[in-house]
Parts: structure tokens; C-alpha cells; sequence
């Protein structure tokens, strides 16, 4: 069984910072693209930061030079540090995991942990 379990939200100040987790398992966690992805109130969810199984990164222009993602493949966890948070950063922050298989991708979500940065 699958479980990406998210960790490290809650209330924040604007300026402050937060470092939300998502240990993974049932899966081969270094052969995974990871990503995190949020969604506000009557909003979609939108991609907020992905890391490669080789480390590659890639961020929404609205994060970038404030939030970092990383991985720890022996402890098959990844990490979002995010900084200077803003009111606007409010949303539950999801854990995606997925690999390209040669007929099909696996795609699986957490159950998200909420941050609220408060103006």
C-alpha cells in the first residue's frame, strides 16, 4: 500500500517560514519524481515545486528564491522549505509521487497539510 503522509503546515506570519515534509512508502522512492503542489479555497490545485530522481528542479515563478524542495532518498522523505511566505501562500500543500513505467504512469497524492500565513 502506498502512503505519502505530509507534515510541517500551520500558522505562519507573513516574512515567516515553514518546512513541510511527505515521507513516502510502499514504493521504490529514488526511482520517483516528487512534487508539491497546493490549492487555496475555490481554487485548482496548481504545481508549486518538483524534484527529479536526479535531482533536477523546477518551481512556479511565484515561489521562486523563496521556497526550496529537496529529497532524501535513504530516508525516502522530501522536504519544501519555504520562505518569506506571504498571505498568498495559503492553501493545503500537497505531496505528489509518480514514475513513467513503459505502459503507464504511477501517480500518487498525499493527504495534503494545510499553511495559513497570516497578514
Amino acid at each position: 500500500q502506498v502512503r505519502l503522509v505530509e507534515s510541517g503546515g500551520g500558522l505562519v506570519q507573513t516574512g515567516g517560514s515553514l518546512r513541510l515534509s511527505c515521507a513516502a512508502s510502499g514504493i521504490i522512492f529514488p526511482f520517483y519524481t516528487m512534487g508539491w503542489y497546493r490549492q487555496a479555497p475555490g481554487q485548482q490545485r496548481e504545481l508549486v515545486a518538483t524534484i527529479t530522481r536526479s535531482g533536477v528542479t523546477n518551481y512556479a515563478d511565484s515561489v521562486k528564491g523563496r521556497f526550496t524542495i529537496s529529497r532524501d532518498d535513504a530516508k525516502s522523505t522530501v522536504y519544501l522549505q519555504m520562505n518569506s511566505l506571504k498571505p498568498e501562500d495559503t492553501a493545503v500543500y500537497f505531496c505528489k509521487a509518480d514514475r513513467e513505467f513503459s505502459l503507464r504512469i504511477a501517480v500518487y497524492w498525499g493527504q495534503g497539510t494545510q499553511v495559513i500565513v497570516s497578514s
